[in-house]
Formats: C-alpha cells, structure tokens, sequence
C-alpha cells in the first residue's frame, strides 16, 4: 500500500513539474549554409526592433551595401562585425547561429553487434554490450545505452557509484537491485531511474537470465 502511495504521489509531482520539452515540436527550417543562417537572424532581430537597414548602418557604422550582403547571405562577416551587430540588436552573438543546421549524428546497431566489454565493477558472467557512443555533440550530454544480461553463472557484486543519471528497464528475468538504502524487485516491464551517484547495482538474482538495458547519461567535459 505504502509503494502505491508513492507511485501516486510520484505521478502527482510529474504533473505539477513542466518538463519544458515538447517530443513532437517541429522546428522552424534550419539553413544548411551558416552565411544564410547569420543574414536570416539579422534580418529577423533587425525588423523586431523596427530598424530599417539604414538604421542599422548608422548604429553599427556598416555600410548599407554590407548589411544587405550580409542579410542574403552574400558574404561572411567576421567575428568583430558579428559582435558590432549583435550589440546593437541587444542580442548574444551565438543568437546568430541558433538556425545553422550543423551535423547531428546517429548510430545503428544490428542485433547483436554491441560492443562487448567489461566495465568497472563487472564481475564473471556479468556481459555488457554497449548499443552504440556519440561523444561530444551540441546537447553537452553523452549517453551510454548498455545491454546487461545476467547467466546462472553470473555473481553478485559490490554496489558501485558514477556520476549521471541512470535508467534501467528490465527485459527478463527477475533481479532484486539496490539502490542507496532500498532495495527494488525488478520484472519485465519495470522501470527504474536513478541518481547514479548514490550506491546501486544486483544484488539478488531471483530469475536467470536476466537481461536489461542500462542507460547511463552524464555532461559531457568541456
């Protein structure tokens, strides 16, 4: 009774919490050339403050035939022009490169075709696949999706602890998993989401094999 007044009380708060993403949200079109993206945010901030080009000029002592340049994307302002425009638009000088369609990346992975590995903290029988890597990337995030499966040959082992946050789901088979002081039943279908840098890891395996996904995300280092 008291794990379903929580679960309740756990959906409430999700509710009551904006989660600030949209999954489904369409993004406005994004230049695939950075000169058409700069010349389409000018142009955009310059007609939100009501200026006209020859407003713009005299603010930023450009000349009126360089503004028109730089807004069709007919030429690539230096770094120091960037800067002289974005103070007079009041605008951060990344604003202008916000519509850049930059490289995003993607990995497939066939079944089976994980990266096998031992991880710190594995112990014999414990096998790690790891379903695919995107290293530093435009989200400052980097997320580790691990495939785990546990044999009857598999042992316990000490809790560990890493920084991120971690999401289990569980495929097969039945494991007893802690976390910090308590304890969690895991089945097929269940789900667990976690401060990683808390104690957690098996502690009982009730059902072999087990096999569930580990998805580790942490910030990336700049």
């Amino acid at each position: 009774m008291k794990d379903i007044i929580q679960h309740s009380e756990a959906i409430e708060e999700v509710k009551a919490v904006n989660l600030g993403q949209n999954p489904h949200r369409i993004r406005e079109p994004r230049e695939k050339v950075l000169e058409l993206a700069i010349g389409r945010e000018v142009k955009t901030h310059r007609r939100q403050r009501s200026m006209t080009v020859a407003d713009l000029a005299t603010s930023t002592g450009l000349s009126i035939g360089m503004l028109s340049k730089i807004e069709n994307g007919n030429t690539s302002p230096s770094l120091n022009t960037l800067q002289t425009l974005a103070d007079a638009l009041m605008i951060p000088i990344t604003t202008f490169f916000r519509g850049y369609e930059s490289s995003r990346t993607a990995e497939h992975t066939k079944s089976g075709e994980g990266v096998e590995l031992e991880r710190a903290g594995t112990r014999a029988g414990h096998q790690y696949n790891l379903l695919g890597h995107i290293g530093a990337n435009s989200s400052g995030v980097i997320v580790e999706p691990y495939l785990i499966s546990l044999t009857s040959k598999s042992d316990t082992f000490e809790t560990f602890q890493h920084d991120g946050i971690e999401t289990i789901y569980m495929l097969e088979g039945e494991i007893d998993y802690r976390h910090g002081d308590k304890v969690y039943s895991l089945k097929p279908g269940d789900t667990l989401f976690f401060d990683a840098d808390a104690p957690h890891g098996p502690e009982k395996l009730t059902k072999l094999p087990a096999k569930y996904l580990s998805i580790i995300s942490y910030p990336q280092i700049t």
